[in-house]
């Protein structure tokens, strides 16, 4: 049986538990601390993004401005890309799916796996998603933007509403989330800096593969209607900027908010 190495996202048919095991002994706290400093960040932004939840007027009047906007730049027009999924429900069925679960099914998995194996990586990457995070939220506060999917006037379709797997109700209807916070697509900017870490931390000819799942997040979220190209590109400008931003705030030989991972046994001096 060939045993092939975990932390290098490969298969291993034999000795992953106790890889697993292996990389998590005696990090109990650290884990704890993680989960809670994450839990506290995610409750933090969920309420920050209520702000402007009920700024209907504003959110709809920015939207329109917002595609004027874009045509005056040339950007393609997002009903284009969307014509992709319409009326072909083996393609849109797939793609509502890949919006509702691909978000943080990705991130959990990503992050968990830095976090075992790749401890180093796993600081900065939790960092610039901090940070990206941070600045989303001050945009959502400052734009609030209503997705493409609520201005059918423009002949934009929900497709989610339309195949099912909606994960908002009623623009109106209240709840735990702001519809009106397209403005930038998180769901890009957090798919671009995971696929960036992945590649980053290992050496597999593979990890370039890591770079679909940023293009995929594209050209989902456009094409069911819930962000314009504009909500894209400002998630990587935010997502430069923060990577820009990171050694100048928290220098490279930081730990950021506690030590990760086992520390490296000292070297062992031999007399000549």
């Amino acid at each position: 049986m060939v045993a092939v190495d975990f932390g290098e996202l490969e298969f291993a048919p034999g000795g992953v538990v106790e890889r697993m095991r292996s990389a998590v002994r005696g990090r109990g706290g650290e884990a704890v601390t993680q989960l809670l400093l994450i839990t506290v960040l995610y409750l933090g932004y969920r309420a920050g993004r209520l702000i402007t939840a009920d700024d209907t007027g504003r959110a709809m009047g920015n939207a329109h401005g917002l595609l004027g906007f874009e045509e005056r730049l040339g950007l393609p027009d997002e009903r284009t890309v969307q014509a992709l999924f319409l009326h072909r429900e083996f393609l849109a069925v797939p793609a509502n799916f890949y919006y509702a679960s691909a978000h943080f099914t990705v991130a959990v998995g990503v992050l968990l796996w830095l976090w075992m194996f790749r401890p180093e990586h796993y600081r900065w990457t939790r960092n610039l998603m901090v940070a990206l995070t941070a600045g989303a939220l001050a945009v959502h506060i400052l734009v609030p933007l209503a997705p493409p999917r609520m201005l059918a006037d423009h002949g934009f379709v929900d497709l989610a509403a339309r195949y099912g797997q909606s994960v908002y109700g009623a623009a109106d209807s209240g709840g735990l989330s702001n519809q009106f916070a397209a403005m930038p697509s998180l769901h890009v900017g957090w798919a671009l800096l995971l696929g960036v870490a992945v590649v980053a931390a290992t050496r597999t000819p593979w990890r370039w593969l890591a770079l679909a799942h940023p293009a995929l997040t594209t050209l989902v979220v456009v094409g069911t209607a819930n962000h314009y190209w504009l909500d894209v590109i400002v998630a990587v400008v935010l997502l430069a900027l923060s990577a820009v931003l990171h050694p100048v705030v928290v220098p490279a030989a930081a730990t950021a908010w506690g030590v990760m991972g086992p520390v490296p046994p000292k070297p062992m001096l031999t007399s000549s």
